[in-house]
């Protein structure tokens, strides 16, 4: 006689279930082969090229994060060969990831709002490693990942859950509770969590998976806690105070986490009131001269 034993789901079977049902998107071929090549040690620019020049959003996409003010090339890329030659295969690459992330996601008013102020703070973020320097191994093209990635959570949850935004409006309001408690209260999981697995199954670099994790663990971030690595912290700082400068020039969108951990960015990036100030200055005054060039 035999009996038959059920076996309990694998730690991977079980994340692949989760990405599933909350419908993450999948991670991009193109990234796939941007891994590959990177693994081989001699990259093969001609059939990264290749495969970049097949989808006509991407291609743009990187061509445009080329020539923008932001790397300060004299040239102009005009092919995405060129393109590819200028940024390297590193930056490239998290160039692309940042355009195929938005169009994984069908356009509509409120995500292109949402796009526009998520690609406000990256740039912020990355002017800002400009001006303070690199710390924590942390660069301008990380910061500028991170800001693109940091709220990716967000779009999924639109997707899957229609009372979604209203739960924004609480928790956007709420002065005291954690922003991502708000969101546990009405559904199974939260935009944290789920940007966390997408940056996960879309393989981008552990600390800025970390750091999408715990960018509203106000408390994590004002203990200093070693669960949240250092360059993780520095992370979540320069997007929050990206953030925070965006909102105060723009006048847009209006939160309450400055509040919430503010004093802890400030402290993680060794900076005062004043410093903060004419900081704000530079970056607001660097972004407007880049929109005009």
């Amino acid at each position: 006689m035999t009996t038959e034993t059920t076996q309990s789901p694998s730690v991977e079977e079980i994340y692949a279930r989760t990405v599933l049902d909350i419908g993450i998107p999948p991670r991009p071929t193109i990234l796939d082969i941007l891994a590959r090549e990177l693994r081989s040690g001699e990259p093969d620019f001609g059939r990264i090229a290749q495969c970049v020049s097949e989808d006509v959003s991407l291609s743009a996409g990187l061509i445009k994060t080329a020539n923008s003010p932001f790397f300060g090339f004299r040239v102009r890329a005009r092919t995405v060969s060129h393109a590819l030659t200028m940024l390297g295969i590193n930056i490239a690459g998290k160039a692309i990831a940042g355009v195929a992330l938005r169009n994984a996601f069908p356009a509509s008013p409120a995500l292109e709002r949402f796009w526009d102020a998520s690609a406000r703070i990256a740039e912020y973020s990355g002017h800002l490693v400009g001006l303070l320097g690199v710390r924590e191994g942390i660069r301008s093209d990380d910061a500028y990942t991170f800001g693109l990635f940091r709220d990716c959570g967000m779009p999924v949850l639109m997707r899957k859950f229609p009372a979604y935004r209203d739960t924004l409006l609480r928790a956007n309001a709420n002065p005291d509770k954690r922003f991502t408690a708000i969101e546990d209260e009405d559904f199974p999981t939260n935009h944290a969590i789920v940007g966390c697995m997408l940056a996960q199954s879309w393989s981008l670099p552990e600390e800025i998976c970390l750091a999408i994790r715990h960018h509203h663990d106000f408390l994590l971030m004002q203990s200093g806690a070693i669960s949240l690595p250092p360059a993780s912290r520095r992370l979540v700082a320069l997007a929050q105070l990206a953030e925070y400068i965006h909102q105060q020039h723009s006048g847009m969108n209006q939160t309450e986490e400055w509040a919430k951990l503010g004093m802890a960015s400030l402290s993680t990036l060794e900076l005062g009131q004043v410093q903060l100030d004419e900081l704000a200055a530079q970056v607001v005054a660097h972004s407007a001269q880049a929109d005009i060039e």
